[in-house]
């Protein structure tokens, strides 16, 4: 039998004591965690996201996330950090917290990492308007088994804090740096690393002709892809190949196939 986490115990049970017992849905700790699920504003005013799972937990802790608080109706066989607060409450008072349609029994908050921007922009994905949180958690994701330095938004994203992306990342957003950047930015930023748009223009380069080992690669949604200012401070476009008369690929789906090939060659 493999061992269990520290903290654990063979029986799965938990030797965490609980700091709190809630019993109400209208306690004042399952109001803040239900509101920093639900509200974008409100996750900026405090500094802290939520996430859901015990899987999520694990990783957190794992990878040295700064947890606030875990409300659970689950035993947590597993330490968690010192200055984190454990209160217990039944499943029914833990899902009301939880904005996903399909909760599980432990939802906890993090803090936010402070903001800041790359040192450099090469091994990076840009990703421009992409407006869906499932698909920003999939880049995370997939950024992170590729090994790509940086994900970088910039344009009218997807909340990098959604519950949504974050149960999409799978625990990436605690590996895989994610930063915002204005075009301002990356203009300045690209005079020392070169960004190749994904774009279907005419004198776009098959991605597999391209060495983007040290390169940038910008992708847009994929309704509008990129926009004319994002391409005007790229030093090329890349496309992918494809079977003539398909329709473009899920920004996501299309970010996977151009991080493996930025990739590639370190895995």
């Amino acid at each position: 039998m493999p061992p269990m986490p520290d903290g654990g115990s063979e029986s799965g049970e938990s030797n965490l004591k609980p700091d709190l017992e809630i019993t109400s849905r209208r306690n004042d700790r399952v109001r803040h965690l239900k509101e920093l699920g639900a509200s974008a504003q409100y996750r900026r005013e405090w500094g802290e996201f939520l996430c859901d799972g015990m899987k999520l937990l694990e990783e957190a802790v794992k990878w040295g996330a700064d947890i606030r608080e875990v409300l659970t109706s689950e035993d947590v066989a597993f330490d968690l950090p010192p200055f984190a607060r454990l209160y217990r409450a039944p499943r029914d008072v833990v899902e009301s917290a939880s904005p996903l349609r399909s909760p599980q029994g432990v939802i906890f908050s993090v803090a936010m990492p402070e903001p800041g921007h790359p040192e450099s922009l090469a091994g990076s994905v840009i990703l421009e308007d992409v407006r869906d949180p499932g698909n920003l958690g999939a880049v995370l994701r997939t950024a992170n088994a590729f090994g790509i330095e940086n994900v970088v938004l910039t344009g009218s994203c997807a909340d990098l804090y959604n519950p949504k992306t974050v149960r999409a990342s799978m625990g990436a957003i605690f590996r895989r740096r994610a930063v915002a950047m204005t075009l301002h930015d990356l203009a300045d930023m690209s005079a020392g690393t070169p960004i190749y748009g994904a774009a279907l223009h005419r004198e776009a380069k098959d991605l597999r002709q391209v060495d983007l080992s040290r390169a940038a690669v910008a992708i847009g949604n994929e309704g509008s892809g990129l926009s004319d200012e994002l391409l005007a401070i790229c030093a090329g476009a890349v496309l992918i190949p494809m079977t003539p008369g398909a329709e473009s690929l899920n920004a996501a789906v299309a970010a996977s196939i151009i991080m493996w090939e930025m990739g590639k060659s370190r895995l």
